[in-house]
């Protein structure tokens, strides 16, 4: 009997172990994955923004869609607008020569290290799942403005971490917030990150 109740207790001192180190190792593995996966998807929406700017330089709006984004990044070409003036002709401070010379697009994109088949890809995320993207024009202070959105929800690309339970290791967790840059509703192409 003695030894039925000293299992019991050793198997009880065992179980008891486990939920301590779990209580204690659950909180910094999800810390821990939490900011990893936030630094890539970050690093993922800034090369979309760089490109969303390339775009922009190159049509004088943002793309709505990867698709549009990537076929214009591949054919098309980037001005640029050198003004040129005579600097020992103090009279003529404000005549300006100015020449464009134009470069492939794809050149800047593949220098920067984008990949335009892989852009729209949310890393971590189930096979297939892309970024959101949206663009559109806005009236701000009496100016017509371009805007964009581009983001993911934390859910996508957090895997066995984006339940809402795991709000209670990170009061500012929610993973149906979007980790994105840009605004339909203001003119900033700034991450929600910065």
């Amino acid at each position: 009997m003695k030894i039925v109740i000293n299992i019991i207790l050793l198997a009880l001192i065992c179980l008891f172990s486990y939920w301590l180190v779990n209580s204690i190792s659950e909180p910094i593995r999800f810390q821990e994955v939490k900011s990893k996966r936030a630094i890539v998807v970050q690093n993922k929406l800034k090369k979309i923004r760089t490109a969303e700017e390339i775009y922009r330089t190159i049509t004088g709006e943002y793309a709505g869609s990867f698709d549009t984004l990537s076929l214009v990044l591949k054919r098309d070409s980037i001005p640029f607008v050198k003004l040129i003036s005579d600097p020992d002709d103090p009279t003529n401070g404000d005549k300006f020569t100015k020449i464009v010379t134009y470069s492939a697009a794809i050149d800047s994109i593949k220098r920067l290290g984008i990949n335009l088949d892989s852009l729209r890809y949310v890393p971590f995320a189930p096979a297939n799942t892309t970024f959101d993207i949206a663009a559109d024009t806005m009236t701000y202070q009496s100016t017509l403005v371009n805007v964009v959105e581009v983001g993911t929800p934390w859910k996508t690309f957090m895997g066995d971490y984006g339940d809402p339970r795991f709000k209670k290791y990170d009061a500012f967790y929610d993973p149906n917030k979007m980790l994105k840059f840009g605004d339909l509703n203001k003119p900033s192409v700034a991450g929600n990150w910065e």
